[in-house]
């Protein structure tokens, strides 16, 4: 299982979107405080819809509990700031993928503290970031193709009655 990691996510609805990604791919979701936003808020609710029973999440109030509580783990950091894509990164079952709030991404200390861990997303040059729920659904699916998918189904059921492709 990987770990999606938000620190101080402002906007409920790719909070909500995220947790629906975490969902379905059996991610944990662990959310840093502050929030910018109710953890029962309403669009919080409806982004992720039916999948609430489905996610594993957890609540810390600040990163340094964060880290306590997950001493040993595999971070990598996302930035638009790192020297290396996504794709250049290694993953591996139970690493931590930590995105930041949507205004400012993660504290430039924390990037400075482990810069061999920072990557990043490709993107066309003077844009500046994409969207977070976006960004932590591009991620997390590197990683589970890198991993094999494990656990989760590889086909869905196909209609017989389609008749062969045109």
């Amino acid at each position: 299982m990987f770990h999606i990691v938000l620190v101080e996510p402002e906007i409920p609805q790719n909070t909500g979107n995220i947790a629906r990604t975490c969902a379905a791919t059996g991610a944990a979701l662990h959310l840093v405080e502050p929030l910018g936003f109710s953890i029962s808020d309403r669009q919080l609710k409806r982004a992720g819809l039916d999948y609430w029973h489905l996610l594993e999440i957890h609540l810390h109030p600040n990163l340094d509990d964060f880290f306590a509580k997950n001493p040993n783990g595999n971070y990598y950091f996302l930035t638009t700031k790192a020297p290396r894509a996504y794709t250049e990164a290694q993953f591996s079952d139970g690493d931590f993928l930590i995105f930041g709030k949507e205004t400012r991404g993660l504290p430039e200390p924390l990037l400075a503290a482990h810069p061999e861990r920072c990557i990043r997303i490709p993107m066309r040059e003077g844009a500046r970031s994409l969207n977070l729920s976006n960004s932590v659904a591009v991620t997390v699916f590197e990683a589970l193709r890198q991993t094999g998918f494990e656990g989760l189904a590889q086909a869905g059921r196909f209609p017989a009655d389609l008749g062969p492709a045109i």
